[in-house]
């Protein structure tokens, strides 16, 4: 098979650029969003009030049992039917932080459940409410313990916003898709697509594993 090189090396930019520009403005956002959402869910799971604690279960339960391209598809062409129209950056947003929220809320759950209680009974001692305890104490030492799950969704979140291109969102996969509408070359701008996916993963997984020896230190001390 002949390759095009002129055509790879042309592509290339225009590829890296979309996941500049498109997808890790897009994975942030959904990311920081999403964080905000697990975190409200896991204390809600947390809570003694059986009714707040089911309505956080079902919420988890729907977003981890259902694909995450079905609620892109609800958000963008489902709402206009219930008459809210939304542009497709926007949605995108919306289904992503939904969807991360859904799954890193048991992370997060998780997190502050393996802080020892005694940490909880340390801040009562000293005067803190519980909401102190838990902002001051909890939190801080739960964040260390989520960091590589954490870590790992928002890599796997990097990869999934490239559904948000059947919604029309300029992002890498999208750019790819409009450089083989008219060069014809599917299987060598695909390929070079996902070698752009992979290197931003390659350094994501790098900065993870450096945050994370930068807290094992953090902890040793």
């Amino acid at each position: 098979m002949d390759i095009d090189w002129q055509l790879f090396s042309d592509s290339l930019w225009p590829i890296v650029r979309g996941g500049l520009l498109g997808t890790i403005p897009l994975a942030l956002a959904s990311f920081t969003i999403g964080l905000a959402i697990a975190l409200v869910m896991a204390l809600m799971r947390l809570s003694g009030n059986r009714f707040v604690s089911f309505m956080a279960r079902a919420y988890i339960s729907v977003i981890r049992g259902t694909p995450l391209l079905v609620q892109l598809f609800v958000i963008f062409y489902g709402l206009p039917s219930l008459g809210v129209t939304l542009s497709p950056w926007p949605s995108a947003i919306i289904a992503f932080s939904l969807n991360v929220g859904g799954y890193a809320a048991e992370v997060i759950r998780a997190a502050i459940l393996s802080v020892p209680k005694g940490q909880w009974e340390a801040g009562y001692t000293i005067g803190m409410s519980r909401l102190t305890t838990l902002r001051r104490l909890i939190l801080p030492q739960a964040a260390r313990v989520s960091v590589p799950p954490l870590s790992n969704t928002f890599i796997s979140l990097v990869k999934d916003t490239s559904l948000a291109s059947l919604i029309l969102v300029t992002e890498l996969f999208r750019k790819a898709m409009e450089i083989t509408a008219y060069s014809y070359e599917f299987l060598l701008i695909y390929v070079e697509a996902a070698m752009v996916y992979w290197v931003f993963c390659l350094v994501l997984s790098a900065g993870q594993t450096r945050l994370e020896r930068r807290l094992d230190r953090y902890v040793a001390h």
